[in-house]
């Protein structure tokens, strides 16, 4: 395990958490304002060390994340989440809509019966 005291750039250190795929994509989301450390907007260079917070928004949710070590290699899985404590409030759950495609027509009565299953409206309830 590399494990280090020393300030990493923060760019590497998500690559590293394996909090993106790449450390070029941690840089964009740096550079579109995604990442902040300890409040404020942070650029790629910056260097987090352990004590800091990190906050990421990835698919407009945002993660919150604790620096526990600073890592400068990509490590697996099962390092990387002893690197942070992600102190991320759970989401709330997003109820599932029935969409169907737009010329799609009437719904068959099958159709109809999963949407209304789906929905929550049961037809012996009726």
């Amino acid at each position: 395990m590399i494990e280090s005291i020393k300030p990493v750039r923060v760019d590497s250190w998500l690559w590293a958490v394996r909090i993106y795929k790449t450390r070029s994509a941690a840089t964009t989301a740096c550079r579109a304002g995604h990442v902040r450390v300890n409040g404020e907007r942070t650029k790629a260079a910056q260097t987090v060390k352990p004590g800091d917070e990190v906050r990421v928004r990835i698919s407009g949710f945002d993660r919150i994340l604790a620096v526990r070590q600073t890592l400068s290699k990509r490590v697996g899985a099962p390092v990387a989440v002893t690197a942070y404590d992600d102190r991320t409030p759970p989401r709330e759950p997003v109820a599932m809509v029935a969409v169907r495609d737009r010329g799609a027509g009437r719904p068959t009565k099958r159709e109809r019966r999963d949407i209304d299953r789906l929905r929550g409206r049961d037809e012996q309830s009726d």
